[in-house]
C-alpha cells in the first residue's frame, strides 16, 4: 500500500484522478457498486475514498416502553475498502468520523485498518445526528477533527488509549477536509482556517476540499491557506450536477454558491439529460483550468454513479 502524500510527490506536478464513492444502502448488493467503480478504473485512480456514515435512530415501542433502537442504513465501508484494494489493486482510503465513536471503537477501528495494510485515513468530524441542531459527540468520544487526527498521530508514533502493542506503531498517512466557502459552523473564514490549522498542526498530511463551483473560491482559498502557514497538499473536491433540484439542494446541505451562470444554464433546460450534459461541460472547464494550474488531483464526488464523471474523464485525463 502507497500513502496519498507519496502519490502526489510521484506525480511531479501531474494532475491525478480520484473518486469518493458511498457504500451501498442496507439491502443492496456490493456488485452494483463495483460495476460503477469499474468503468472508472481506466483514468488510473490512485485512490479511492470510501464513506462513512453514522447510525441513525428510530423510536420503537417494546413491551410498552419506548426505545431508542440503532439502525445501520449504509454499512460495510471496511469491507468495501478491502474488496476495492482486492479488486482493483488500488488503495481505498476510508472515512474516520468522530460522530457516534468513542475513544475506544475509534481505536478498534484504525486497529483493524491497520491489520488490512490500509495506510491512508480521511479524518472528519462527521455531521451532527439526523434530527439533532448541533454536532453533539458520543459519551467518551471525539467532539473535533483534530482530537481525531492526534489519536491517528499518536498511534502512528505507537501509543494507544490503554496499552502497549508490538503490532504498533501504525503507519496512516492522515487527509482532512476543507471548506472553501467556510465551514457553515464558522462565523468567518479566518476561523474556519484556524480550525484547519489545527488539523494540520495536530499532525494532516494533506487536504481534500468539499464541492464547489467557482475555481476562484479554490484559488483564493489556497492563497489565504499558505499565508496562514498551511502548506500541505490540497486537493480540490468536485460534482458534476444533474438535476435541477440540485440548485436548491447543494447549496442547503453543503452550505456553498452556485455561479449565477451555471444555475441560468440549469434553468434553461427541459429535462435532466440536458442538465446532465451541462453538468459534465461546467466540470470539464472547471477541470481544465484545475489541471493548467497543477492542482495535485482531481477529486470527484460521484455519489457512486460513474456516467457523468467518466465524460468528464474522457476529456481531461
Amino acid at each position: 500500500m502507497t500513502k496519498i502524500t507519496s502519490y502526489l510527490e510521484a506525480s511531479q506536478g501531474k494532475t491525478l484522478f480520484s473518486i469518493e464513492i458511498i457504500p451501498p444502502m442496507k439491502g443492496q448488493h456490493l456488485g452494483d457498486l463495483m460495476s460503477h467503480i469499474e468503468p472508472l478504473m481506466e483514468f488510473k485512480p490512485p485512490f479511492i475514498e470510501v464513506t462513512y456514515h453514522r447510525e441513525e435512530y428510530i423510536e420503537k415501542v417494546v413491551d410498552g416502553v419506548s426505545k431508542r433502537i440503532p439502525i445501520r442504513k449504509r454499512p460495510g465501508t471496511l469491507g468495501i475498502c478491502a474488496s476495492i484494494m482486492q479488486k482493483f489493486h488500488v488503495d481505498a482510503v476510508p472515512h474516520v468520523i468522530c460522530g457516534g465513536f468513542t475513544k475506544e471503537e475509534t481505536e478498534d477501528f484504525l486497529i483493524d485498518l491497520h491489520y488490512l495494510g490500509i495506510e491512508n485515513a480521511l479524518i472528519l468530524r462527521g455531521d451532527q445526528e439526523k434530527g439533532e441542531d448541533q454536532f453533539i459527540p458520543k459519551p467518551g468520544g471525539h467532539a473535533y477533527a483534530n482530537e481525531l487526527v492526534e489519536q491517528v498521530k499518536a498511534m502512528n508514533q505507537g501509543i494507544l488509549l490503554h496499552e502497549e502493542t508490538e503490532s504498533l506503531p501504525t503507519n496512516f498517512c492522515i487527509g482532512v477536509a476543507a471548506y472553501p466557502e467556510k465551514h457553515f459552523e464558522a462565523v468567518s473564514m479566518e476561523e474556519d482556517l484556524r480550525y484547519l490549522k489545527q488539523k494540520v498542526d495536530a499532525g494532516a498530511d494533506y487536504i481534500v476540499t468539499q464541492m464547489f463551483f467557482d475555481n476562484q473560491k479554490y484559488f483564493d482559498f489556497v492563497a489565504k491557506c499558505r499565508e496562514m502557514d498551511i502548506h500541505v497538499p490540497i486537493i480540490p473536491g468536485l460534482k458534476p450536477l444533474a438535476t435541477a433540484r440540485q440548485l436548491e439542494i447543494l447549496p442547503e446541505i453543503f452550505h456553498l454558491e452556485i455561479p449565477e451562470i451555471l444555475a441560468k444554464e440549469v434553468r434553461a433546460c427541459t429535462n435532466n439529460a440536458a442538465i446532465k450534459q451541462v453538468g459534465i461541460e461546467w466540470a470539464i472547464q472547471q477541470g481544465k483550468e484545475l489541471i493548467q494550474a497543477q492542482v495535485p488531483a482531481l477529486h470527484f464526488y460521484t455519489m457512486s454513479k460513474s456516467d457523468s464523471v467518466r465524460a468528464i474523464a474522457e476529456k481531461l485525463f
